[in-house]
């Protein structure tokens, strides 16, 4: 499931969904013999329906919680990749001349990674021999260093450039959906179950109903706005990329 048109459309069809299942339960309501909604009929109902709003409201909340999690990892990786961008470029500034075509390098190596992250978040270029990014590792590992400053600032240079590429690998790995479709489906489901309980037993009033459409609706923004944090890179909620932008006008 991913974009965020079809993210809106499955909290459309999430939304249309709870009012369907809240029409269904007043034509039961109307069609089913009263002695099969008695008392005790209610109660079993009542008892039964209050255990799978529970278990609905906690995986709703589980699935927020992962949502969110991977969100501000995903921004955490970026604060720390341009923050290791800059350092890196600090430390070949110091090299010396030689580092100069490396340091060259750098620029469209992040400029490769905003465009590729931004604007195609699942096209798997980070393992890619000819990105700019690898460009830019073997360029640091080709350094030839002439002095025992040299040797310690290489050394500094090949650890950042190390961690720059496992936190590319791992921004890629975390920018795929991960979210099982079924699970979206199956907590619709269980909110359906729950709308047409609500109108089994009680008629719809205007009150009812006013309320039923806005706690529809609530649970279908939450639903897209889950769907919406599992993808951080596109989307109304999508990351900001103003992080690697600053880090450009550093390189040079």
């Amino acid at each position: 499931m991913t974009g965020p048109f079809v993210h809106l459309m499955i909290g459309i069809a999430v939304f249309l969904s709870l009012l369907a299942g809240a029409w269904i339960g007043s034509l039961l309501r109307r069609r089913v013999p009263g002695h099969m909604l008695d008392g005790e009929a209610k109660e079993v109902v009542r008892l039964g329906m209050a255990l799978l709003a529970s278990i609905a409201a906690l995986v709703l909340s589980l699935l927020i919680s992962s949502s969110y999690a991977v969100y501000e990892g995903q921004r955490n990786d970026l604060r720390t990749l341009a923050a290791d961008v800059i350092n890196l470029d600090g430390i070949l500034r110091l090299y010396g001349e030689p580092a100069r075509p490396t340091r060259a390098l750098l620029r469209p190596a992040l400029a490769e990674m905003i465009d590729h992250l931004w604007s195609r978040p699942t096209e798997n270029f980070f393992v890619q021999p000819a990105s700019a990014g690898e460009a830019a590792y073997l360029a640091v590992l080709g350094l030839t260093p002439a002095n025992e400053t040299q040797v310690a600032l290489k050394a500094q240079a090949l650890q950042l450039a190390a961690h720059l590429s496992q936190s590319r690998l791992r921004l890629y790995e975390r920018s795929q959906p991960d979210l099982p479709a079924s699970l979206i489906f199956v907590l619709s489901a269980w909110m359906v179950c729950l709308f047409i309980s609500f109108c089994l037993f009680s008629p719809l009033k205007h009150t009812s109903i006013v309320a039923l459409v806005l706690v529809a609706f609530s649970i279908a923004a939450a639903l897209f706005l889950i769907l919406e944090l599992s993808e951080p890179f596109s989307g109304l909620v999508r990351l900001s990329d103003r992080p690697l932008v600053r880090a450009l006008p550093s390189l040079n």
